[in-house]
């Protein structure tokens, strides 16, 4: 880990040091954040530090800290010191870490950055009235976030192993007959995090709660026939997450031939997804997948080109095929094509489309195709597409489960992917 993470900080140093050439700057700040509070209270909400400042540190990092990078120095850690008797004490955490740093405790009365070269700008929430927003930094910055280093990528794969172990007993509590709060607390304890510490709420549906994109119940009442558990929960590691979706039925019937068949263009798609490949392409690709589906299951019985013209995968799949995935679930830079910042909006077939670059080298994506029985959009097919060749009578019997969602996490290679989570799944399955 010590080798990784010198090397992480190397390569961050090499960016950053070229933003600061490119922008004619001497320096860099980098903030975490404050807190926040909900309204008209002194609660606060769950803290979550700028991506941006907590991708230099090997722990969850706090509010109120500051990196700063000079052209040519050691990058320096300004560390928030505690004087109070309400909160924890904040020590800086130990480990080798440190050696790559310089490290300078603050109080908040502490004009830290008063000596800070003239040529400065700022990066990050709650801005210090000296130091200057530099435009078009932060997306310079950005563009190169999508490519993972190895000490990434190691977080990564840990987070995947946390999230893993949850959603083997989350599926084991649903074969159990629990409610969805059972499951998801069943998910939190064998991943062992809180609800705070998630890197996104995690969605436990039952029946056709499957249905609902981003369901974000958790009922406490078991159901005497819960047919379906659709379980998107991920954990992290140094605030680096793993994004995991998983569909499990109770009966070997039509819905589980559905999610079989899912499974394996699932796993097809992830295959595809190396190195130079357009994902505008691979989404596309996704809705071809969809169409052969439904007519293999008998859901729509129109050719693959007819489905295609009056857009009936939108229909089952109306959501894009993955994004970006790191110390953000939802990455930054999906849409961006370079480190100017021109931007990439997804197009009509795919409105929801949240990357729009071609893959490159240790890019790590979700890979996670979906299909539902959605009462407003089979309503709405109903109502404005003719001759739309769907047997009504099976979709209601469908329409009890709720949907299907399958997603990995891909870190993409030149020649093939390596599979994060289905590599995870094999370690904890077939432990040495």
């Amino acid at each position: 880990m010590t080798t990784l993470y010198k090397n992480h900080i190397d390569t961050l140093c090499a960016r950053y040091e070229a933003a600061m050439q490119h922008f004619a700057l001497d320096a860099i700040v980098i903030a975490s954040g404050n807190k926040t509070y909900y309204f008209q209270d002194d609660h606060s909400h769950p803290f979550h530090a700028y991506s941006g400042a907590q991708q230099w540190l090997p722990f969850n990092l706090g509010a109120e800290t500051f990196i700063v990078l000079k052209l040519g120095q050691t990058p320096e850690l300004i560390w928030p010191v505690r004087d109070d008797f309400w909160h924890a004490a904040n020590p800086i955490p130990e480990g080798d870490w440190q050696s790559s740093w310089q490290l300078t405790p603050c109080r908040k009365t502490d004009n830290w950055h008063l000596d800070l070269p003239a040529k400065t700008a700022w990066l990050g929430p709650n801005k210090l009235v000296s130091i200057p927003i530099c435009e078009g930094l932060q997306a310079y910055v950005d563009f190169d976030k999508a490519i993972k280093t190895d000490f990434e990528i190691h977080a990564m794969e840990q987070a995947s192993n946390a999230a893993v172990a949850g959603h083997l007993a989350a599926h084991q509590a649903f074969l159990e007959g629990k409610s969805e709060l059972d499951i998801y607390l069943a998910f939190l304890s064998a991943s062992q995090q809180s609800s705070s510490q998630e890197p996104y709420p995690g969605i436990v549906g039952l029946n056709q709660h499957a249905a609902v994109l981003h369901y974000e119940h958790k009922s406490t009442q078991a159901l005497e026939n819960s047919r379906t558990l659709l379980i998107d929960a991920g954990a992290s590691c140094h605030g680096y997450a793993s994004d995991i979706t998983r569909t499990h039925t109770r009966h070997q019937d039509d819905f589980a031939a559905l999610i079989t068949s899912l499974d394996e263009l699932e796993q097809s798609l992830c295959q595809q997804a190396i190195s130079g490949v357009a994902f505008r392409d691979l989404h596309q690709t996704t809705l071809l997948g969809i169409a052969a589906l439904l007519q293999q299951h008998d859901i729509c019985s129109l050719s693959i080109e007819e489905q295609l013209a009056k857009r009936i995968p939108q229909v089952f799949f109306p959501h894009g095929l993955g994004h970006l995935l790191g110390l953000q679930v939802h990455d930054v830079g999906g849409h961006q094509q370079d480190k100017s910042g021109t931007l990439r909006q997804p197009d009509d077939a795919a409105p929801f489309l949240r990357l729009t670059r071609s893959l490159q080298d240790n890019m790590v994506i979700t890979i996670e195709p979906g299909l539902y029985f959605i009462p407003i959009l089979l309503e709405k097919m109903q109502a404005e597409i003719k001759q739309h060749g769907c047997n009504l009578k099976r979709i209601k019997d469908f329409l009890p489960y709720g949907g299907i969602r399958i997603e990995d996490n891909i870190q993409v290679k030149r020649n093939t992917s390596i599979n994060l989570t289905r590599d995870a799944f094999d370690r904890i399955n077939k432990p040495n």
